[in-house]
């Protein structure tokens, strides 16, 4: 069977978390590419920077913004509304929101539980259920999970940020086998990067040692979603040596 494919020109994306680090990295990238981007996040301010500078660059008003809390359910369910509505699409959903809080298991508060879960996993989880409809309706889509190593090795110093970073792979998992049981032409990707150098995102700066520039996160980014429609990554593995 041939899968819908579509030039990324044609794609409209949303990424959670847009207006700094991994995010605006994927931002910058896709809209490169010809994409039409949505950043998205609680600070408008930053949103408005990151999109000013990327179509600057870009040449072209291709990054648009929307301000929202990813741990609300309805702002969440608001914001796929709006791309929707506005773009008469969404085929890129990066879900890159995301914190953590330290605190050991002894120190945990259910606050800070509650924190990092709802903006590392339920939010995620509230996106994907408003996408993945507009998604297979439309006989294509990527859903892109930004999780980390955190998700695949426990720490003691992030209990509750280990715990969401696993709980998205196990989500990501069924959320993938759905959508093959189903026929869907949606691929679901998971980068699970190391450190990430979040400081030094400027082109051609050197990353501090032992982190990932932000650059090679948009690169992965890139190289998975070019892969035939029929070809999926589950978890890529990025760290610094």
């Amino acid at each position: 069977m041939t899968l819908k494919s579509k030039p990324l020109s044609e794609q409209v994306a949303l990424i959670t978390g847009g207006g700094t680090g991994i995010g605006r990295a994927f931002a910058g990238a896709l809209a490169s590419a010809g994409a039409r981007v949505v950043i998205a996040s609680r600070r408008r301010e930053a949103l408005e920077a990151a999109a000013a500078e990327i179509n600057g660059l870009a040449g072209a008003g291709r990054v648009h913004t929307y301000a929202f809390d990813v741990r609300a359910r309805g702002e969440c369910e608001a914001l796929v509304s709006h791309v929707v509505e506005r773009f008469g699409s969404l085929d890129v959903l990066v879900n890159n929101s995301g914190l953590a809080v330290p605190e050991t298991v002894e120190e945990m508060t259910d606050e800070g539980w509650e924190t990092v879960l709802s903006t590392n996993l339920k939010g995620a989880m509230w996106l994907v259920r408003a996408a993945l409809p507009v998604m297979a309706g439309r006989e294509f889509g990527d859903i892109v999970n930004v999780s980390s190593q955190a998700g695949k090795h426990g720490y003691a110093d992030v209990p509750s940020y280990c715990a969401s970073k696993w709980g998205l792979l196990g989500f990501a998992e069924a959320v993938r086998d759905h959508a093959r049981k189903t026929g869907a032409n949606v691929r679901v990707f998971n980068l699970c990067p190391g450190l990430v150098d979040v400081e030094n995102t400027a082109p051609g700066t050197e990353a501090r040692p032992g982190f990932v520039h932000v650059s090679n996160m948009a690169k992965t980014l890139m190289y998975a979603l070019s892969l035939d429609r029929n070809v999926v990554l589950e978890d890529i593995n990025i760290y610094s040596r």
